[in-house]
């Protein structure tokens, strides 16, 4: 009987405190970069390719709930429940801006052209600023109908979108006018909204459901019911052939775009995860979680036989079957270990009994 092959992710440690969201920047002459944003206060910047730790940017006073990279990734943008949105130099780690707001600061978005930061929060304001005059007053919308969850640009900065913390729906506002122009109904609040890279989808979460929709005419082209409440869902940015979603049972899961059809359950995690995206490539996607850590896992490239199975008795496995190499990190090794602690120790008895006899 085969043995189903799972994933073996890079283990990234750092955050003390749940991880919360992560923002992929696109590819950049320097590759591309992770940022994740956590409770602790203190979002951490990545090598977006193999996990190692570049930054943290240090200066919020409270939890940090969203972050993101604009497209060149030189500047990073965070908000805060210390009510307040801040600008980064990407390379320096030091505060470029600091926007004051008068409640606590979920989401924010760098536009498309990157001369602007859109903001949401607490007081069902959304707010954009003018980069390239910080110090100006900021343009508000102020007709959102609850506390604003997440917000997104599409169609060249022409449009905005944003959900709720406390009820359904994806509201699509016309950056022009201020007015909503759509609404995507939804049956429970929309913890997750994601433009897909090539501006064709938008990927909701909501309770157990995901959802695609077409991002020029807002029809409803996908939607699956999930295993569980999920809190973040993506889609494969080069093929679209995919979408991976996590959630309150800690696992994270691929699909079949086309089908709906699970073809991949990665456990690891030791708390729900908060979120999870697709690198700019495809070749991995990161999940960040309660337990603090953010896991980045290879599309289908990097496997192993069981997911309890020590380092060292992987390396003895691959050297006797002569089935595919996985290159595993420290960080893997010790994971690893502590999760096939039992199994690791009964193959030492038997090899200490063939030792000895």
């Amino acid at each position: 009987m085969d043995k189903k092959k799972v994933a073996v992710p890079l283990v990234c440690h750092g955050h003390s405190r749940p991880v919360v969201d992560l923002f992929y920047s696109p590819i950049t002459p320097d590759g591309f970069f992770l940022l994740s944003a956590s409770k602790d206060s203190t979002p951490m910047l990545r090598n977006g390719e193999t996990g190692d730790w570049i930054g943290t940017f240090e200066g919020h006073k409270g939890a940090v709930w969203s972050c993101c990279l604009d497209r060149n990734a030189l500047f990073a943008a965070t908000a805060s429940a210390d009510f307040s949105a801040k600008i980064w130099d990407a390379i320096t780690g030091d505060v470029k801006h600091s926007f004051d707001h008068k409640h606590i600061v979920r989401a924010c978005a760098f536009s498309e052209d990157t001369h602007k930061l859109l903001t949401g929060g607490m007081e069902k304001i959304l707010r954009i600023y003018d980069l390239n005059r910080p110090d100006a007053p900021p343009r508000e919308v102020d007709k959102s109908p609850g506390s604003i969850r997440t917000v997104a640009w599409l169609h060249s900065d022409q449009t905005v979108l944003s959900s709720c913390t406390d009820m359904g729906g994806v509201r699509l506002w016309d950056v022009r006018s201020g007015q909503i122009v759509r609404t995507l109904e939804t049956k429970s609040s929309v913890t997750s909204a994601e433009v897909s890279q090539d501006g064709r989808y938008i990927t909701t979460c909501d309770g157990t459901s995901v959802k695609f929709w077409d991002a020029n005419h807002f029809g409803l082209v996908k939607s699956y019911d999930m295993p569980c409440t999920v809190e973040s869902a993506s889609l494969e940015p080069k093929y679209g052939n995919k979408f991976v979603a996590g959630g309150e049972d800690m696992w994270v899961r691929v699909f079949d775009f086309h089908t709906g059809q699970e073809i991949a359950c990665n456990k690891g995690h030791h708390g729900p995860v908060h979120c999870v995206r697709f690198a700019p490539g495809g070749e991995s996607y990161a999940s960040g979680s309660e337990d603090g850590t953010i896991r980045i896992w290879q599309t289908g490239l990097l496997t192993h036989e069981e997911n309890e199975t020590s380092a060292s008795t992987a390396a003895a496995s691959t050297a006797s079957s002569g089935k595919v190499k996985a290159s595993v990190s420290a960080a893997e090794e010790v994971s690893l270990k502590i999760e096939g602690l039992q199994i690791a120790a009964d193959e030492g008895k038997v090899k200490q009994e063939v030792a000895n006899a």
